[in-house]
């Protein structure tokens, strides 16, 4: 346990040092970029003023050093203070809570998809070594790992919105509905392609490695002694290879919350999906510096939460690694 302790407190200064990494960098990229957030904040009305030009940068800021203006910044997010949101012209914090609930449900349910699906395709694969199964999974992923998000997002829409008419083409709910009217069959619909979508993103690599050790352990002796007493297949893989090949699926579906926040961004851009990724994507076209720095933050935690998870429970299932 002391051992657990000390790798949760280290994780966490290294949580530290790469949100002030990552916002520094996030910042100067911003600054340097050629939107000008003032314009982009009144859409670009050519009858804007230098007058009023100045009098909006001065209210929000940006009329000051790039450096005084992350200083700034950083203050504001030590009092519990994300900005207002230049854009929207509300909180930021507002947009967050407005927006991450809508891409909770679309990463959340794609992961728990992919990484069901990923290890029940590696382990079909790995105990028909050889077999046509064995190589349809195993192509299949392959082209799974090839395929760009953007990509699989547009023949989806092509195929089962356009051609079959199955699913609506995009939006997390019917147009000119209200919210209180739209029913929970309704948001389900509207949530199954971009789900599949971003789900496919994680099945490839999960599948890969799953067959990989699942073939090691396959091949072992303990296994092969355990065949020669007339083991079943199914007492095998419960008995023996589970264990085994749980590790190495653990810490790829966790490492994976990186692709999976960064494949969200474009399946919500293909099926103007409104969550945090759309929202991101925005920001950045528009310079809108302290929405923009909010949800990078939350995606830097969400990836560092992914990859230090990862490494707990790959020590709590291994002890040999916290050695």
């Amino acid at each position: 346990m002391k051992d657990l302790s000390w790798l949760i407190v280290k994780n966490l200064l290294r949580c530290l040092l790469l949100l002030l990494g990552v916002s520094i960098l996030s910042f100067a990229l911003l600054k340097i970029s050629p939107v000008d957030p003032v314009l982009a904040s009144v859409n670009y009305d050519p009858s804007l003023t230098m007058e009023q030009y100045e009098r909006i940068a001065e209210y929000h800021g940006l009329n000051q050093p790039a450096a005084m203006q992350y200083l700034r910044w950083l203050k504001n997010l030590l009092h519990k203070d994300l900005g207002m949101s230049l854009v929207h012209r509300q909180p930021v914090i507002e947009i967050i809570k407005l927006r991450a609930k809508a891409s909770a449900a679309l990463m959340g349910i794609s992961w728990v998809i992919s990484g069901v699906l990923g290890f029940l395709l590696g382990t079909i694969a790995a105990f028909n070594h050889g077999r046509l199964s064995d190589r349809i999974i195993k192509w299949f992923s392959y082209l799974q790992a090839a395929v760009p998000t953007f990509w699989i997002g547009l023949i989806f829409l092509l195929i089962f919105s356009v051609y079959l008419g199955l699913f609506p083409i995009g939006i997390s709910s019917p147009i000119g509905m209200l919210s209180s009217e739209v029913s929970l069959e309704d948001k389900i619909k509207h949530l199954i392609l971009p789900t599949f979508t971003l789900s496919v993103l994680g099945i490839a690599n999960v599948t890969l490695h799953t067959r990989e050790k699942m073939l090691d352990v396959l091949n072992s002796e303990y296994v092969l002694f355990a065949k020669a007493r007339g083991e079943s297949n199914f007492s095998i893989f419960r008995n023996h290879c589970i264990r085994n090949a749980i590790v190495p699926a653990v810490t790829i579906h966790f490492s994976y919350f990186g692709e999976l926040f960064g494949g969200s961004v474009l399946a919500e851009q293909v099926f103007s999906y409104p969550g945090l990724g759309s929202t991101l994507t925005e920001a950045g076209l528009k310079g809108d510096t302290p929405l923009l720095l909010a949800i990078v933050m939350i995606g830097a935690v969400f990836v560092f939460l992914g990859n230090s998870i990862a490494d707990i429970l790959n020590s709590l299932l291994n002890p040999a690694l916290r050695r």
